[in-house]
């Protein structure tokens, strides 16, 4: 019986073998223990290298590894380089000599191939799909090797930079076609011992007056394991700073002057397990003996403890998040119509914003585009994908609904941006038509940042703003403009910065010319012309129906007068012509009464003088009513 228990065992455990020897000819990968592959992500600024170290490698095994942009415009590159190598000599020797190709050679793209041969034991740039890197390397001999990832061309000074995913596998030809599944395998570890830690050293030039002493920068992300170290000179002034380092709360992490005894002012902190949305808050407290506010020099740097010194050369621009530049712009096309007695200016124009932000920045294999568009049918789609992160703005002394004709976006690569936008809308103005019709308006479009000016900036943009020839406005004179550029707090609660487009412009005279002034004259004429009729009765007869023409003229031009709370020139005018006539009309009633009391001699001598006194009184009259309201 026990013997039969030990056979029956024996045949089961048979065919369990048969079966997986039968899977695994069918199904060879089971056969075999699955090829090593690990996944890595990564970052990379300007300038950076991420290395690896591949441990115990074994002659005869072949590396495969990819290395593709997730974010920004990064363009990849990788190289293989002996663990015994020197590596921070070689990347030096390197970048020197790809720097005498592009300053020497008529070809450097074809040389650099060569000088990447000599310099490294493989490398790769854009073998995989689009800008991606796929290296592909037998191993010489037992041994640890480095694995270099970089930004192509960044030695000759091409800034790309964003996130990545490496791959590596060993004997695992699918990682090139993306079908290798990542183990647990551990073929690539992070050794940047082998360069020394990436320094980052930027110079920020700033300034603090009384009536702007705070300033607050934002800090780029930080690593785990790194140190920040800053430096902050006076350069004019008696500055005597205080620095707060903030976290992403707004609570201080360190402080450094805070009595305000120093003038140089230095700070170091540690970042074990990284930092994000930090900002550096500088300070100066003027008081009344002492401003104590001035220009300063700023020193930031990234594991470069020589920056405490204040002797460090910069060579990056991504430790501060400095506020980027706007340029803006604006194309005033046409004026619909202009209502004065509202003060009210209906335009169409086109309003232009250019700046560079890196948050933009995406590789062009993403869409085998060299740049992106976005117009009213998938702006928002851009918003969304940058989580609105754009110059966004308002225009301030707009009234009423801004009628977007239409808008497009153009993205480039690095991160710039042009937007242009085409509006119809009115706008808000403020006339002074004390010397109406001689007066000379002021037209303003103002356009504010939503964002605080720590975020974005506005500047004037070059040959883009103008007033178009045919702007269709034909009762003012439209010919030059200025723009300029002011902080303020209107729109929102904070500092924001406004763009103004302003120009002068005087009126047509022709209009007022024909259609008031010489009508006035004829009327004064009419006047005028009664003094030498001796009828007195016929007199009176002209003078009243000329006072009541004057009335029907007044009306007529009623519409067209601004309505104000203090008197114009051309009210003074109209009032002093209209009181002459109505005492010219006295005057003859006068001289009538005379006659019929038998006093016409009497009335006939004051006449003589008249003659004289009328043309007088306008001359005197309209002369100081012009030097009241012209000079």
């Amino acid at each position: 019986m026990r013997q039969s228990n030990i056979t029956i065992l024996i045949v089961t455990v048979a065919f369990i073998g048969e079966i997986f020897l039968a899977l695994a000819v069918s199904n060879p990968t089971l056969a075999q223990a699955a090829p090593a592959v690990q996944e890595l992500q990564g970052s990379l600024v300007p300038g950076e290298v991420d290395v690896y170290r591949m441990r115990g490698l074994k002659a005869g095994q072949t590396i495969y590894a990819t290395m593709q942009t997730t974010s920004g415009n990064l363009d990849p590159i990788l190289a293989v380089v002996p663990a015994s190598t020197d590596l921070k000599q070689l990347l030096a020797r390197y970048r020197e000599e790809v720097q005498k190709l592009v300053d020497s050679s008529p070809q450097p793209l074809l040389d650099l191939p060569g000088l990447r041969d000599r310099t490294f034991l493989a490398w790769d740039d854009d073998g995989g799909p689009g800008y991606s890197a796929a290296l592909q390397f037998t191993v010489p001999s037992d041994g640890d090797y480095y694995l270099a990832a970089a930004a192509s061309l960044s030695a000759a000074g091409r800034q790309t930079a964003g996130d990545y995913r490496l791959v590596v596998g060993i004997d695992a030809p699918e990682v090139f076609d993306g079908s290798a599944t990542p183990t647990q395998a551990q073929i690539a570890v992070p050794d940047q011992s082998a360069l020394g830690s990436f320094q980052q050293i930027q110079a920020y030039a700033g300034s603090l007056t009384e009536e702007n002493p705070a300033l607050t920068i934002k800090l780029a992300d930080l690593n785990p394991a790194d140190t920040l170290y800053l430096y902050l000179q006076p350069t004019s002034g008696s500055l005597k700073p205080t620095m707060i380092l903030r976290d992403y709360g707004g609570k201080p992490v360190r402080v450094a002057n805070l009595n305000g005894q120093e003038s140089v002012v230095t700070m170091e902190q540690a970042f074990p397990d990284g930092g994000s949305q930090y900002t550096l808050e500088i300070i100066c407290q003027p008081t009344e003996e002492d401003p104590g506010c001035g220009d300063f020099r700023l020193l930031a740097g990234v594991n470069a403890p020589q920056v405490l010194k204040g002797e460090a050369e910069p060579n990056s621009d991504s430790v501060l998040l400095l506020p980027i530049k706007v340029e803006a712009g604006f194309k005033l096309q046409e004026i619909v119509a202009i209502d004065q007695q509202n003060e009210i200016m209906t335009a169409v124009g086109t309003i232009k914003l250019e700046w560079t932000d890196p948050a933009l920045a995406f590789s062009p294999d993403e869409c085998n585009c060299r740049y992106k568009d976005y117009n009213e049918t998938n702006f928002n789609q851009f918003l969304s994908d940058n989580g609105g992160n754009w110059p966004d703005f308002t225009l301030f002394n707009q009234q009423g609904n801004r009628w977007i004709q239409n808008r497009l976006l153009e993205v480039q690569p690095n991160g710039h941006a042009i937007y242009l936008e085409r509006i119809t809308t009115n706008f808000q103005l403020n006339f002074d038509f004390q010397k109406y019709p001689f007066d000379t308006q002021d037209f303003y479009i103002h356009l504010d940042m939503l964002n605080p000016e720590s975020q974005y900036y506005l500047v004037p943009g070059e040959n883009f703003s103008e007033i178009d020839p045919e702007n269709g406005e034909d009762e003012f004179i439209l010919t030059g403009f200025d723009t300029s550029v002011e902080s303020v707090i209107s729109s929102r609660r904070f500092p924001t910065s406004r763009y103004s487009f302003h120009f002068s412009a005087p009126r047509q005279l022709e209009y007022y010319t024909f259609r008031i002034f010489i009508p006035i004259l004829l009327i004064i004429l009419i006047s005028y012309i009664t003094f030498f009729l001796k009828d007195f009765t016929r007199r009176i007869e002209v003078a009243t129906g000329n006072v009541l023409l004057f009335i029907a003229f007044s009306w007529s031009l009623a519409e067209d007068y601004p309505r104000m709370g203090y008197l114009t020139f051309l009210d003074a005018i109209m009032a002093i012509t209209f009181i002459i006539n109505t005492l010219v009309v006295i005057y003859n009633v006068y001289l009538k009464w005379l006659e019929t009391e038998d006093k016409r001699e009497r009335a006939e001598s004051i006449d003589r003088v008249a003659d004289w006194v009328y043309p007088i009184a306008y001359l005197v009259s309209f002369g100081l009513t012009a030097w009241l309201f012209l000079f």
